[in-house]
């Protein structure tokens, strides 16, 4: 009968706290931190279910590991939290429902981003061809004016040939990184925040370790042109994501800025 005497705050608590896992799932899946967050989520449950129960022994073993979770979380998820409290503490609240774009609890699956992903790719890969090295951040949801601040600003539609002349190699704005949000060119010559990580191998210079960088401290991806091989590197959430030709970097550029 107490289910009865449910009252508003407590529908609004309920569907708070479903908005609040429903994001921590979107932040997580697609990475290894997904079956840990899954893990965790068991864990709990099953804390709950022998409370319910009165199994007092193994309630309260379970108990004392929760009392710990929170030390476990910060460890387990710190980029994680990073990348949320970056969201949190980078939002301007003066505009209308900014917050809740920048989290998109309510965006569509199916919808198509509005960069321009065909010339992006065919700019990488003409550069590629040309030994012209070159670093593009491309953003998510996350801001990043913390970067745009630190090089030259920019608003230019993307196309093919703006990219190659930046990074062609006598050119003034070819050092450092270019940002890109939407189908904009935001940012030229930005500085970005280099990986300590030791998994890095050691052949990557220093264009893969700030890649690696923004990715690991935002929800940002990057595409890098390795101007000793040619070859291009896709990076996001810190990691090295692994295609085989052009047409499927492509398609997982669509699906990842969805």
């Amino acid at each position: 009968m107490d289910i009865l005497n449910l009252r508003i705050l407590d529908i609004v608590d309920i569907v708070l706290v479903a908005l609040l896992l429903y994001y921590i799932y979107k932040l997580v899946k697609g990475t290894v931190a997904i079956n840990i967050f899954l893990g965790i989520v068991i864990f709990y449950l099953v804390w709950k279910l022998t409370e319910l129960l009165k199994m007092e022994m193994l309630s309260g073993v379970l108990g004392g590991f929760i009392d710990l979770g929170i030390i476990v979380l910060i460890v387990v998820f710190q980029q994680e939290i990073r990348k949320f409290l970056l969201v949190v503490g980078s939002t301007n609240f003066a505009k209308g429902g900014s917050f809740f774009r920048q989290l998109k609890f309510l965006k569509e699956g199916d919808s198509e981003t509005t960069t321009n992903i065909s010339s992006l790719v065919k700019a990488c890969y003409n550069l590629g061809a040309m030994k012209a090295g070159a670093l593009i951040v491309i953003k998510r949801n996350a801001p990043l004016e913390f970067i745009t601040n630190t090089g030259d600003q920019m608003d230019i539609t993307i196309n093919t040939p703006i990219i190659e002349s930046i990074f062609y190699k006598n050119s003034t704005l070819h050092d450092g990184a270019m940002v890109i949000a939407d189908n904009k060119i935001i940012a030229t010559r930005a500085i970005l925040p280099v990986s300590d990580s030791r998994t890095i191998p050691l052949h990557y210079g220093l264009r893969h370790r700030a890649a690696v960088g923004v990715t690991e401290k935002t929800d940002a991806t990057a595409l890098v042109v390795s101007e000793e091989t040619g070859k291009i590197s896709y990076i996001k959430d810190g990691e090295f994501i692994y295609f085989k030709n052009r047409e499927d970097l492509i398609d997982k550029l669509k699906k990842d800025l969805k």
